[in-house]
């Protein structure tokens, strides 16, 4: 993490979480009584987001801890349950929809282990499988250089037997984690993309292959894996790209030990082609063949979708046949035309899920 400005609540008690963050982050805080100060301090800048990004603010969690993911009532959602940690990224992808979420981008790590605590153990006690991850409004692991939680989190879960907990990433920040005793109940993923994409639109992430080196370091400590690939992105040659990419995938991990690969191709909020357009002036990423979709979102034309969909695939069970494969938000013509088949009912594909996470993870079977 390169911090440059570190804002602190006033009302959050200086205790050893604090300390440590501080100390990891090594710079003096600026403690502050009124939000606004940061908000002012980011938006004054030229560039807000590239400012966001260099500017920590700690501050307590005003909102529900746990939270469902919002979905969209037009495709397909997967029943995913969000632990909300923090907000915003450090690494710079083009295609961030972050960059055009929040209003204005603040990188805000939310204090308290004991909120964290109160609120797992009420998602603990109820009689459901949960899959939950810390990665739906920043990056999961960017904080492991900085931050307790992590750690705190994985020695959490595996003390219980209902939730999986998923820790998503574009870093290689697992050197704090592969000692612990997990009992399987923490799944490491990583989000992958060709390495043109990687090195074009996802500035300050690490390689593909520092990622699925990691992958495979985390596997040698027991720990089960997924990947999601999401955002595909479609360019000429691409097909042949992502190929190598689960080629790569399964020259470092072995396939019994992935829960699961998630499929989404790139789409956008209208307003976040400006962005992308002030912020990444070489980029072409948005001026491919899209359609607006009924979520409002520019989605690539459904034809194009689906062909790119099926080689992959195709790839992917070419190495994994039984490997569970998913799409992120999409709709039942994308499923059926590849996969076969499309999880019609509320619920199914999350359920497909669970039973992944049940076999893969030892959680409680007589919960599914």
């Amino acid at each position: 993490m390169k911090i440059d400005t570190l804002f602190i609540d006033k009302a959050i008690p200086l205790n050893p979480e604090i300390e440590y963050l501080i100390s990891r982050v090594k710079l003096k805080p600026r403690l502050i009584e009124n939000t606004k100060l940061v908000y002012d301090f980011i938006n004054d800048s030229g560039d807000p987001v590239s400012k966001a990004k260099k500017t920590l603010y700690v501050t307590k969690n005003k909102g529900a801890v746990v939270r469902q993911c919002p979905g969209t009532s037009f495709y397909t959602c997967c029943d995913y349950t969000i632990l909300h940690t923090g907000t915003f990224c450090t690494m710079d992808c083009s295609y961030c929809i972050l960059q055009a979420y929040f209003h204005p981008p603040v990188l805000q790590y939310f204090a308290g282990m004991e909120m964290l605590d109160q609120g797992l153990e009420k998602q603990f006690r109820q009689n459901k499988i949960f899959r939950i991850g810390t990665g739906e409004y920043t990056d999961s692991l960017i904080w492991e250089k900085l931050s307790l939680v992590p750690e705190f989190l994985v020695k959490k879960f595996a003390h219980q037997t209902n939730c999986l907990l998923e820790l998503k990433t574009k870093t290689v920040n697992i050197e704090s984690l592969l000692s612990l005793d997990h009992n399987g109940k923490t799944v490491l993923a990583w989000s992958l993309n060709t390495p043109e994409i990687i090195s074009s639109q996802e500035k300050a992430t690490a390689s593909l292959t520092a990622r699925l080196e990691a992958a495979g370091r985390a596997e040698s400590k027991g720990y089960k894996l997924a990947f999601h690939f999401d955002p595909l992105v479609i360019y000429p040659g691409c097909e042949i790209h992502y190929k190598k990419v689960i080629k790569q995938i399964f020259d470092h991990i072995h396939p019994e030990n992935i829960v699961w690969i998630s499929l989404g191709t790139f789409r956008f909020m209208p307003k976040l082609k400006q962005i992308i357009e002030k912020r990444f002036k070489d980029s072409s990423i948005c001026y491919g063949e899209f359609i607006l979709g009924l979520d409002n979102k520019m989605r690539y034309f459904k034809p194009l979708r689906i062909s790119l969909y099926k080689q992959i695939i195709s790839c992917i069970k070419e190495y994994a046949p039984k490997l569970l494969v998913y799409f992120c938000m999409e709709d039942e013509e994308v499923w059926e035309k590849c996969m076969g088949f499309f999880p019609k009912r509320k619920g199914e594909l999350g359920h497909l899920l669970d039973k992944s996470a049940v076999r893969h993870c030892s959680l409680n079977s007589s919960l599914l």
